[in-house]
């Protein structure tokens, strides 16, 4: 009796402590998975699959789009943008699709985005931006080259694509009158990208409908640290019609972005720091829907080893936004692919899942994210040196008092 007595106590021990852990300090937590290979390298046509991007349909089906580099891994080259379909929650998916291919120059950053609130569409319509280049990067920071920034719709689930059309003009600001007289901007952007991973819609409030896709862009010469980088954001209010630029973030060498609705009408911009003297992101917060900012700042309660992260709304709770945010939450190493649950707008993270970890350097870099429903939260993230990019499913909500996801 005295030892089923102890091992009782002992029992109601463990539970008190996991309680005072979790709900306290914030826990960090081993996530179960089964990680299916959806982009393989030097299969389908491609040496290499980079830059993954992950939506949800209202029927549940998932589109999984990527980079799909076609004779090496490099950024530059001949590069199309490829897309897999799983119609059963991401256990199986398609024959690879090319959706974009710019003859035998660049096309990437893909940043897909359902528009929902279109009457002309009620069934939804895919917005899949996109950026091309004519140069390596770095040659387009020095004047060398330019981007461009381009969208095409489906209205079918992904199964066929609208012709491109070219929104430079609306949302670049380039230098470059012997290429297009409309490309005469005094700003002088080069470099420019789109976040990369999914882009957003507000479902309601003020601005519902509001389209918004975080970018980033260089402006003149580069500049020490990539101090020429700076990260902003476009947006439509009438489907795809019109588009505005977002105020720039005012901090140098913010670059990759990211972003997700908060209540009342506010946004959250999600940032790489490029210039790598902090190994942390950048945060920034507007109050207009992201037409502006109220505030930017380094968040370093989310380390980053200058890389790509993800951020997606899940529900609002007590006036404040449940967020999800993956990134590689190491300082030195693409590894320690991490998802992090914010029950304040963000302010604090208290619960994370450790997705993908061994410690060696880009095991796990580039992700996206998708909601899939209230207690599951889908990852699809490059793995393994760039070798594949592969989809998990995560159960975040956990029950309380038990070890179950």
């Amino acid at each position: 009796m005295t030892l089923l007595k102890n091992n009782l106590l002992l029992v109601m021990l463990r539970k008190l402590l996991f309680f005072l852990t979790f709900f306290i300090t914030g826990v960090t937590l081993s996530a179960q998975k089964n990680v299916k290979s959806v982009f393989v390298s030097g299969e389908e046509g491609h040496k290499s699959y980079r830059i993954p991007a992950i939506i949800a349909l209202p029927n549940g089906h998932l589109l999984a789009f990527a980079e799909g580099r076609v004779n090496h891994a490099g950024d530059f080259g001949d590069v199309n943008i490829v897309l897999k379909i799983s119609k059963d929650k991401g256990a199986t998916w398609s024959k690879l699709q090319t959706v974009v291919d710019y003859d035998k120059l660049q096309a990437g950053n893909p940043a897909p985005v359902v528009d929902l609130t279109d009457p002309n569409y009620p069934k939804g319509r895919i917005f899949l931006f996109y950026n091309t280049g004519n140069n390596h990067e770095g040659e387009v920071r020095k004047g060398n080259g330019y981007r461009e920034v381009w969208y095409k719709t489906s209205v079918d689930g992904g199964n066929t694509w609208s012709d491109e059309v070219n929104i430079t003009t609306q949302v670049h600001r380039p230098y470059q009158p012997q290429i297009n007289p409309a490309y005469n901007f005094k700003e002088d952007w080069r470099s420019y990208a789109n976040t990369p991973g999914h882009a957003m819609q507000f479902e309601s409030g003020k601005y519902k409908g509001r389209i918004f896709v975080a970018a980033n862009h260089s402006e003149g010469n580069p500049k020490p640290q990539f101090t020429d980088y700076f990260a902003h954001g476009f947006y439509t209010d009438d489907h795809g019609k019109t588009f505005h630029l977002s105020q720039t973030v005012n901090i140098p060498g913010s670059n990759e972005s990211t972003a997700a609705p908060l209540a009342v009408g506010r946004l959250m911009m999600n940032s790489r720091n490029q210039r790598g003297d902090e190994k942390a992101r950048i945060v920034s917060i507007s109050h207009d829907g992201g037409q502006t900012w109220h505030s930017s700042y380094l968040d370093k309660n989310l380390p980053d080893p200058v890389n790509e992260g993800s951020i997606i709304y899940i529900k609002i709770k007590k006036r404040k936004s449940v967020l999800a945010f993956c990134n590689a939450a190491d300082t030195k190493k693409r590894d320690n692919l991490t998802l992090h649950i914010s029950f304040d707008d963000g302010k604090t993270w208290k619960k994370k899942f450790v997705i993908d970890s061994n410690g060696k350097a880009d095991n796990a870099a580039y992700s996206d994210i998708v909601f899939l429903d209230k207690k599951t939260i889908g990852i699809l993230y490059e793995k393994e040196n760039y070798a594949r990019i592969v989809f998990t499913v995560v159960r975040w909500k956990r029950k309380t008092g038990t070890n179950k996801y």
